[in-house]
């Protein structure tokens, strides 16, 4: 049976926090589709993974028997993240904007797993598989809306996971999320509504047709 790989990030448990209500809707139906399948869970606020050092960093570019102890511990932290996401047959991210940009738990995590030669480079090790990526924002980024230019999620994102790890890579953003928060915005609350709506079908809607298009 096949393996989702889950990764929140939003520092708000549970349905306090949008990407994660969206992502958990999303593993719902994949698990109704996959009964007997494995899903490996990272929840980066909760226990996330460290920054990137320079043992770490320089030991994915030494032999094994030229590393340090400290090289050799901190590699073996990111290989078991690199594993996890090679052994996977799906990738599911919660990416809530703060600041414009991700999570740095999140940052953090795709530092680790970025390891030219293996998964990044002429064939990386994961490629095509497929990520859906939850990106909810608390406004809106949209095309053609004031701060468009402030939009370095997706952006970022897909140069990363579909240019640098050669992922299938999709996208669903829940936007507008603090209007039923901020009074100044009142009037966007039925396009947050239907945002919201819009995202948890697409949730339930992309992991039915992912998992029949692995069971294919």
């Amino acid at each position: 049976m096949a393996t989702l790989l889950h990764i929140d990030s939003s520092v708000f448990p549970g349905e306090a926090s949008s990407s994660r209500s969206v992502t958990a809707a999303f593993r719902r139906t994949w698990e109704e589709q996959h009964p007997e399948g494995t899903v490996i869970y990272r929840d980066l606020a909760a226990d996330p993974v460290p920054h990137i050092t320079a043992d770490a960093w320089s030991a994915g570019y030494a032999a094994p028997i030229e590393r340090t102890p400290e090289q050799s511990a901190a590699f073996a932290a990111r290989l078991k993240l690199i594993e996890e996401l090679e052994r996977a047959d799906a990738v599911l991210v919660g990416a809530p904007m703060y600041n414009f940009s991700i999570p740095s738990t999140l940052k953090a995590w795709l530092d680790s797993v970025l390891l030219l030669g293996r998964t990044a480079g002429e064939a990386p090790s994961a490629q095509g598989t497929p990520v859906v990526v939850v990106a909810s924002r608390g406004g809106s980024y949209a095309p053609g809306t004031p701060r468009e230019g402030y939009e370095f999620v997706q952006n970022y994102l897909e140069a990363v996971l579909k240019g640098t790890l050669g992922l299938d890579l999709d996208f669903i953003v829940p936007e507008l999320t603090m209007a039923p928060r901020n009074p100044a915005m009142s009037e966007l609350i039925p396009l947050y509504e239907a945002s919201r709506r819009r995202a948890f079908e697409e949730a339930t809607t992309k992991a039915k047709e992912l998992a029949e298009r692995l069971a294919a």
